[in-house]
C-alpha cells in the first residue's frame, strides 16, 4: 500500500517527500547534538569533577603532612585574557615568573567550595579547554596568585555545559563565603563585588590589584589578597565576562 502510494506520486511530490525526510533527519541531529552539549557534556564533566575531588581530599585525609607543589604567589609579568569558556578558541595564557608550576598543568591541587550555590570543584592550574575547563574544574590563571596569598587568585570556569560549575555565580551577594581547600590549610573569602559585564579581553580583572579597564568604576585600588571568578555572560554565548571578586578573610588568632 505504502509503496504503491509513492509510486503514484509525481516528481513534485517526489522531491517534496525527499525534503520532508532531509529535514526530518537534520532536526533529529540537531536535537542529539543539544542532548549531548547540555545533558552529555555535565554528566561527564561532574562526575569526573566528583571523582578528582573525593581523591584529592582521600589523600590530604590519609597524608595531611606530605609536600605538594602549588603553583607560585606571583602576578602575571605580562597581560593574560580573560576569555576561558570560548567555544571556539581556547584563552591565551602566559607562563608565570618563579617557581616551577605543578610536573602536570591537568592535576587538580585545590578544591572550592560555595556554599550559597552548593557548589564543590576541584580547581587545576591553567585555562585550557580541553585539559581544565571542559573537565568540569575551574581553572587557575597562570600567574596570578596562589590561594591565601597576597595579590590576585584569578579562576576561570564553563558557565554553560561541560559541567557548568560558573553557572551560577551572578547570584552571589556581598558577604557570601568561598572556601579554597589546599593541602596544607583552607582559606576562606568573603565576596566583595560583582562585574556584571564586561570584554574578554578585560585584563585588569585579574590584574594582582584587580580593576577592570573596560569599566574602570569596577575594582579596587589597593593590594590585598583577592579571589576572582570569570566566567561567560549572558548564557550560552561567549560574548561578555561575569565577574565576581572576594577578599581573603584574615584567619582568627
Amino acid at each position: 500500500m505504502v509503496l504503491q502510494a509513492r509510486a503514484g506520486r509525481g516528481p513534485l511530490g517526489r522531491a517534496l517527500w525527499a525534503g520532508a525526510e532531509t529535514l526530518v533527519t537534520c532536526g533529529v541531529l540537531v536535537l542529539l547534538l543539544v542532548v549531548h552539549q547540555l545533558w552529555w557534556t555535565n554528566r561527564q564533566a561532574r562526575a569526573d569533577a566528583v571523582a578528582q575531588v573525593r581523591n584529592l581530599e582521600r589523600e590530604w585525609d590519609s597524608s595531611p603532612s606530605a609536600p605538594r607543589s602549588e603553583p607560585p604567589d606571583t602576578a602575571p609579568s605580562e597581560p593574560a585574557t580573560v576569555a576561558p569558556p570560548d567555544p571556539t578558541t581556547e584563552p591565551t595564557t602566559q607562563s608565570p615568573t618563579g617557581p616551577p608550576p605543578p610536573a602536570s598543568s591537568d592535576i587538580p591541587y585545590a578544591v572550592l567550595r560555595i556554599p550559597r550555590l552548593g557548589l564543590t570543584v576541584p580547581v587545576a592550574p591553567g585555562v585550557g579547554k580541553r585539559t581544565v575547563l571542559d573537565r568540569g574544574f575551574a581553572g587557575h590563571y597562570p600567574g596570578t596568585a596562589a590561594p591565601g596569598r597576597t595579590g590576585n587568585f584569578a579562576l576561570a570556569g564553563h558557565r554553560n555545559t561541560h559541567g557548568e560549575p560558573f553557572r551560577h555565580i551572578d547570584r552571589l551577594r556581598p558577604g557570601d563565603t568561598l572556601t579554597v581547600r589546599t593541602r596544607e590549610r583552607t582559606h576562606t573569602y568573603r565576596v566583595d563585588r560583582t562585574l556584571p559585564q564586561t570584554s574578554p579581553r578585560d585584563i585588569g580583572v585579574i590584574a594582582p590589584v584587580p580593576r577592570s579597564l573596560h569599566k574602570p568604576s569596577y575594582g579596587y585600588d589597593t593590594p590585598g589578597a583577592y579571589l576572582t571568578l570569570t566566567t561567560c555572560t549572558p548564557e550560552f554565548s561567549s560574548r561578555y565576562r561575569l565577574v565576581v571578586w572576594a577578599r581573603l578573610v584574615p584567619p582568627r588568632a
